[in-house]
């Protein structure tokens, strides 16, 4: 398992996606596949950083953790700011979507993004730290 701890900024977001990307080549995963964990990571982390740390007045840092087996990599963020549950987000509906972009309600499309773009997703919070857990299959 890879560990690292990142500065809950903006200007870490290319860390961990390079941190990402590379996990995705190493596990060979298709480009579109390494695209769409890519995405899903960085919107999350965005989440993380804007509402879970800048938004609440806080700072700290963001737990990047991957981990490969034969059938799956995962990779794991892990922060202490304000706790927040992905799933929760009302995801647009097909309607939204072709609604025209200056009539469509701001935010969510992003985690509909990231959601549906990974084979699996859950989150955990636990001891006052949110767990962002992304899988796909490698097989």
């Amino acid at each position: 398992m890879i560990q690292h701890s990142i500065p809950a900024n903006l200007a870490a977001l290319s860390d961990i996606r390079q941190l990402v990307t590379l996990a995705c080549q190493n596990a060979r995963l298709s480009e579109e596949a390494t695209y769409r964990l890519a995405l899903a990571v960085d919107e999350i982390a965005t989440n993380i950083i804007t509402h879970g740390y800048e938004e609440q007045g806080l700072s700290g840092r963001i737990g990047v953790s991957i981990e490969r087996t034969d059938q799956s990599l995962t990779v794991v963020l892990e922060d202490t700011g304000a706790a927040y549950d992905p799933r929760t987000q009302s995801l647009p509906t097909a309607e939204d979507l072709d609604r025209p972009l200056e009539d469509r309600e701001i935010g969510g499309l992003g985690i509909f993004l990231a959601l549906q773009g990974v084979d699996c997703f859950d989150y955990q919070r636990s001891n006052n730290v949110n767990r962002n857990i992304f899988g796909m299959n490698l097989a």
